[in-house]
């Protein structure tokens, strides 16, 4: 698949800038004194927006991340309709990529105007922290993942690590704080988009089915996910592509939905689902099954050109979803608003399947336990 491209001026503003986050280097990165002073930044300005605000809970949004100016806009009006849908709740955004969180910081990506972007998207661990040393009474924490996976997994370990004062000595929060919190139940976990198979896979299907029914009766419409290895399908959580595209095709047989990533559901083999079903010419619509449309949707998906394109090589995965269905003779279009692909957090009505599993966000049962158990 296609990545963006590092520049020397890049790196190296990483390393002078961003020290704490970067792998540029790791014994600076994992530094303590590095780290305490990165949560005591975090931690004054939680702080002072709950001091801002009055309020008593927050809600931590935890994404993977992008460095596409379009997907930060998305997180930003992500935000706002949290806010809206939660009014006594203070609202967090966290990245859990490094990388994405460096690149964002240096502004290494520029907007549609050509002005360069930089922005500040704190690990888990830091935001985490700050929430927990202003000492909200009830936490939320939504995981912006698809589906619940290898990422998922990471947000759950990170809110336990929370729980038990594990990130670094030096900087622990209050231990009667983090009991009360469990012994309240006032730690809550909100699901991935597509957590559940019975419900939010039909609603899902529903949502997409009725923004897109249109061009799914003028030919395929090809959603493309992320996806994990076989060797990281946590959950096994690979089958709700599946049971997306089965859910969608009771809707319109013109769905079918692949991925970067999963075994067995690449573009070749969404191609190959297409024809052993008749769609061997007509028109394709390509959209974006990613919570954003960063370096997936505009490159692996989007891109256009010879760079997206192996000749000697068809079936390369370096080559575009839209150079590789062009190539067989398909009519390729990637509709677009502005200049980009929309994510799903850009659609209201998958953006509230989120926001529901806010509102019923699971109580983290067993996630404390006391760094002094002898007392």
């Amino acid at each position: 698949m296609k990545k963006i491209k590092f520049t020397l001026l890049a790196a190296m503003a990483v390393c002078l800038t961003a020290s704490v986050f970067t792998s540029c280097s790791s014994d600076d990165a994992n530094d303590p004194e590095n780290l305490i002073s990165e949560y005591s930044y975090n931690d004054k300005l939680v702080a002072a927006q709950k001091a801002k605000s009055g309020k008593d809970e927050a809600i931590l949004l935890v994404a993977f991340g992008s460095t596409w100016n379009n997907a930060f806009l998305a997180f930003d009006r992500t935000k706002v309709a949290y806010e809206e849908a939660f009014p006594n709740a203070d609202v967090y955004i966290s990245f859990s990529s490094d990388i994405c969180i460096n690149r964002a910081r240096v502004g290494e990506n520029t907007d549609d105007n050509g002005k360069i972007v930089s922005r500040d998207y704190y690990e888990p661990r830091y935001l985490l922290h700050a929430i927990g040393a202003a000492q909200y009474s009830k936490i939320y924490v939504q995981s912006l993942q698809v589906i619940p996976g290898e990422e998922f997994a990471a947000v759950v370990a990170s809110v336990k690590k929370f729980m038990n004062n594990g990130y670094i000595s030096g900087a622990h929060l209050d231990d009667d704080y983090l009991a009360k919190l469990q012994q309240d139940e006032a730690i809550f976990l909100g699901m991935p988009l597509l957590n559940d198979p019975e419900t939010d896979v039909p609603e899902v299907a529903r949502q997409l089915n009725t923004l897109y029914n249109t061009e799914a009766q003028q030919g395929v419409v090809a959603f493309m996910g992320h996806g994990n290895p076989d060797t990281y399908d946590t959950f096994k959580a690979n089958a709700r592509y599946t049971q997306l595209e089965e859910a969608l095709q009771t809707l319109n047989p013109n769905f079918y939905v692949g991925t970067v990533d999963m075994p067995d559901n690449y573009k070749q083999d969404v191609y190959s689902r297409m024809t052993d079903n008749g769609k061997t010419s007509g028109k394709v619509y390509l959209h974006a099954l990613m919570s954003i449309a960063g370096d997936h949707a505009h490159n692996d998906m989007a891109g256009e050109g010879e760079e997206y394109w192996d000749s000697e090589d068809e079936e390369s995965e370096d080559n575009s979803w839209y150079e590789y269905f062009g190539h067989k003779g398909y009519d390729v279009n990637v509709p677009v608003v502005g200049k980009h692909p929309l994510g799903l957090l850009e659609l209201p009505g998958i953006l509230n399947v989120w926001i529901q599993h806010t509102r019923n966000a699971q109580f983290l049962e067993d996630a404390y336990h006391s760094m002094y158990p002898e007392e």
